[in-house]
């Protein structure tokens, strides 16, 4: 509440009636070969708008409609209110949290931070107490696309690492769900071992569970791990059940990692009481934005647990990760995909600059990138479907795929 010995009544509605204004929320769901990516643009009365991103893979179409009943609440707010119409459209929601309702706020949140600091002609970190650092080492997903056989990864992960580039991850278990046979097991293992004796000791390694296997699976699979020295191994169990993930990370002896499907500081207050895991990767673009990434990381923070978001989405989400990273003590390391669909470079201006293995943060007003609908809307929705079960999980990027930092 503003305090009104400061602020009286007379001048408090002066300042309502001249306050910025949203005047329509527009949504883009572009085709981006996996999955789509869906922006949004928050337009205001005084011409300044603010772009963000709610990729949810495979329910964009739900994703848009959430969208749109955000907007019916938020026409004719004020954009500097953003703490205020988080928390009233979080509360009004009614069903509360989930990763529709989530992503679509995210989206939202992102881009009214995106015009608050664009208004102000300042980066979005500065917003959030300024810079702890300029640079954010990276580590890449994607960069396996087509690879089938332990040999083809490991000429990828050299190809890489001659980039200057030094951490890779990736999901090495076929089409498995819950079990795997003796014989997928080892030929999971040859694959990480392939890609470790190819590139040394001198660069990190992430194994990518995505939720696949159960209890004993998932600790059988971090002990065979453990003499390659990965950095952590990534959501070993099916989202849902935090003492299962426990389970794992007190008898796994490498590092667990877990968030990605976890949404808002009350899902993750629970993740830290039950100490499921070691290192936190909730996504800007589905755990409701900026703000509420922050308040985790302070969670963890207090914890001592890294922070190191789930990023494999699209151009604005990435921008938006490269703020908190700028402005988060505890932020580890940045994902990002290795190549993208020829038109990433069309649909926004966005220009990353990679050095040392590093990206450097921008340092541009706002998120520092600005979307082309017209670029996006040559690229209309397309269904794609999940590949994790059916064995083509390394056909993430199209032939034509191009690198873009």
């Amino acid at each position: 509440m503003i305090d009104t010995e400061y602020y009286p009544a007379k001048e408090l509605k002066s300042k309502e009636n001249t306050a910025m204004k949203i005047t329509d929320i527009r949504t883009y769901v572009v085709d981006c070969f996996r999955t789509n990516w869906v922006f949004v643009r928050v337009l205001t009365d005084e011409g300044v708008e603010g772009v963000g991103e709610g990729t949810l893979e495979y329910k964009e179409q739900a994703l848009v409609g959430a969208v749109n009943d955000l907007k019916r609440a938020l026409i004719g707010e004020n954009p500097e209110d953003i703490e205020r119409l988080w928390h009233t459209l979080y509360r009004d929601a009614y069903w509360r949290g989930g990763p529709v309702l989530m992503s679509a706020l995210s989206a939202v949140e992102m881009a009214l931070w995106d015009l608050n600091a664009k208004s102000l002609g300042v980066p979005v970190y500065r917003l959030l107490g300024g810079r702890c650092r300029d640079r954010v080492k990276i580590y890449v997903n994607g960069w396996f696309a087509g690879a089938r056989e332990p040999a083809q990864f490991a000429q990828k992960a050299l190809e890489v690492k001659a980039r200057g580039i030094g951490a890779l991850k990736w999901d090495p278990f076929g089409k498995a769900y819950l079990t795997l046979s003796p014989r997928e097991l080892r030929a999971a293992l040859d694959c990480v071992a392939a890609v470790r004796d190819a590139v040394g000791d001198d660069m990190e390694l992430l194994i990518e569970g995505h939720g696949r296997f159960d209890v004993p699976t998932a600790v059988t699979i971090a002990r065979e791990l453990a003499p390659l020295r990965p950095l952590f191994f990534e959501e070993p169990v099916p989202p849902g059940d935090l003492r299962a993930l426990r389970d794992v990370k007190e008898r796994s002896p490498v590092p667990v990692s877990a968030g990605e499907r976890l949404y808002t500081r009350w899902d993750y207050r629970e993740l830290f009481e039950t100490r499921a895991c070691d290192c936190v990767q909730p996504d800007v673009s589905h755990t409701g934005g900026i703000a509420e990434c922050r308040k985790i990381a302070a969670m963890a923070e207090c914890r001592h647990i890294p922070f190191m978001p789930h990023n494999p989405s699209g151009p604005v989400a990435c921008a938006a990760t490269l703020q908190l990273a700028a402005a988060t003590p505890n932020f580890l390391m940045l994902e990002i995909m290795l190549t993208d669909v020829p038109w990433r470079r069309d649909i926004t201006n966005e220009s990353l600059r990679f050095e040392d293995g590093c990206i450097l943060i921008p340092d541009r007003p706002g998120l520092g990138i600005t979307l082309r609908p017209e670029a996006a809307g040559a690229h209309p929705y397309a269904p794609h479907d999940l590949r994790h079960y059916k064995g083509t999980l390394t056909d993430i990027r199209p032939p034509e795929a191009i690198q873009y930092f």
